[in-house]
């Protein structure tokens, strides 16, 4: 079957915010829409089958003669595959279903869904009736398969009926469409639940799960979207999940408009500090890619000894004392604090090393400064070695940790922060009264106030060194600049992973991505 789409689809084409969901979330929104908007769940079904097709027909052009077998289980999630498979016959498609149950165990609006099919003369082979030969064979030599075995209420490891005909998908070769979320998905977590179905799109009804967006989830979703099923946005706005994604509509108004009067004395002053010997790159990255996001004016402090001849010309530059290693001096400290007047924001952390004099320097910062502070690398491997520090801040902190750094922080594995990513960042936001940004595929922003935002751009070829100096100082140039620190958060977090995007191919670097700073302004624009 040939794919008519480009393989990357992006949610930023998309207008308006869109909540996460968990399992349960996702289960109490549909139960209001049939308790307090009369919205039968049937109906609910019945568009996401419609939705779901129109989705296939979109990706993979006209269905009339395509073979689609659809396995479906006894649950919601195989009445969406049921009811698809008659809005599949019915453009034409060629359909056999497997039941991967008992007739008698499929109860509630997916049993309604059954009958259809069976009464309309839906070819159905159901549990007590498998032949798992017939099945590999019409998997393989299908168009398609539609994945509808196992839904978002999935929470033990698959096993028998389930686990092989999972097996068989992912054996087949065939392109494969999975239903909400790929079977043997935690939707709330992303871990494989004993094993899963890899697929090539995945539709989402109603909302995103928050599983599509961590761990295995990532890898087994292919290309995702979501399906509208009729929840009215009246219910969505007033519920309560306090996650979303970043959405490009709400950032567009935060770029300072400029005036024919304009100077660069009205875009902000930023103090960036940053480099140690040999680390000279990340102070000059995160300065540059200040400069190109708009900020008037960046001083960049460093080490008296460290070489910037090849710095870029338009940053200032601020020699300061250094200890033996070629790091800050802890006798900078009166040097720096005098510097910080006059400025918007200040950047702490890109290469500065974890000399242990340094770090006492950066941590003494971090309580003496009344200013909104970028904080990262370094500058938080220094914050590690003391939280404490955290409850004697002065001013607003981001900090910008990647998986690693954040395992520090809580004195944890990255592995073990990467199965938890929300409620990590959630817990140490609230509790520490910070802005976290947790970087990664899909980097997450969490804020005091429990709320976490979800980011859709970027891409695997941006893991790579300097990015995150990059990051650490688009977010900073954009406060000195006037911006909050939680709306310049957002900014930076998208406008970073579009530019990766803009910069996309094989052996990016960091300084690529920096070129493409203002074309990704302009695309937000």
């Amino acid at each position: 079957m040939t794919i008519t789409q480009s393989p990357r689809l992006f949610y930023n084409d998309r207008k308006q915010t869109m909540k996460v969901v968990t399992a349960h979330e996702m289960k109490l929104l549909d139960q209001r829409a049939s308790a307090d908007y009369a919205i039968p769940s049937l109906l609910l079904m019945e568009n996401a089958a419609r939705g779901l097709v129109d989705q296939i027909e979109r990706k993979f052009g006209i269905l009339h003669q395509k073979r689609v077998v659809i396995l479906a289980g006894c649950g919601n999630n195989g009445g969406d595959g049921l009811a698809a498979a008659r809005h599949l016959r019915m453009r034409g498609a060629r359909v056999v279903v497997y039941l991967l149950s008992p007739i008698e165990k499929v109860e509630g609006d997916a049993k309604t869904s059954l009958c259809i099919w069976m009464q309309s003369g839906g070819i159905l082979h159901d549990a007590t009736h498998l032949t798992w030969k017939k099945l590999a064979e019409d998997l393989k030599h299908s168009d398609l398969i539609v994945d509808a075995l196992l839904g978002t209420g999935t929470s033990r490891p698959v096993e028998g009926n389930y686990s092989r005909a999972i097996s068989l998908i992912n054996q087949s070769g065939t392109p494969t469409v999975a239903v909400d979320i790929p079977s043997g998905i935690s939707a709330d977590t992303g871990e494989i639940l004993g094993v899963a179905v890899k697929a090539d799109y995945t539709f989402t009804m109603g909302l995103p799960k928050r599983g599509l967006f961590m761990q295995a989830g990532l890898e087994h979703r292919g290309i995702w979207d979501v399906i509208d099923i009729g929840l009215p946005a009246a219910l969505i706005e007033q519920s309560d999940p306090p996650c979303q994604m970043i959405c490009p509509s709400d950032l567009i108004h935060l770029i300072p408009p400029r005036s024919l009067g304009a100077h660069k004395g009205d875009f902000g002053h930023l103090l960036v500090i940053a480099g140690s010997l040999g680390k000279q790159g990340a102070a000059m990255m995160s300065s540059l890619a200040a400069l190109r996001c708009g900020t008037g004016l960046v001083t960049c402090a460093h080490p008296m000894s460290l070489h910037v001849g090849a710095h870029p010309m338009e940053v200032m530059t601020y020699p300061l004392p250094e200890s033996q290693e070629g790091t800050l001096s802890l006798s900078a400290l009166p040097l720096l604090l005098k510097a910080m007047e006059g400025k918007g924001a200040v950047a702490i952390g890109p290469g500065l090393s974890r000399n242990k004099e340094t770090a006492k320097l950066i941590q003494h910062l971090i309580m003496e400064t009344p200013h909104p502070m970028v904080v990262d690398a370094d500058g938080i491997n220094a914050l590690a070695l003391d939280l404490s520090i955290l409850k004697r801040k002065r001013g607003e902190l981001i900090l910008t940790p990647h998986p690693g750094e954040m395992g520090r922080l809580i004195g944890k594995g990255s592995e073990a922060v990467q199965k938890d990513r929300f409620k990590i960042a959630t817990d140490f936001a609230q509790k520490w009264g910070v802005t976290l940004i947790l970087k990664g595929a899909h980097t997450l922003i969490a804020t005091p106030d429990g709320q976490i935002r979800i980011n859709n751009t970027g891409n695997p070829w941006m893991a790579t060194a300097g990015t995150g100096d990059v990051l650490t100082g688009m977010i900073a140039g954009w406060i000195a600049q006037g911006i909050s620190p939680v709306d310049a958060a957002g900014l930076g977090v998208y406008l970073h992973g579009l530019a990766g995007d803009l910069a996309k191919q094989p052996g990016l670097i960091a300084s690529d991505l920096i070129k493409k700073i203002p074309e990704a302004m302009k695309r937000l624009k």
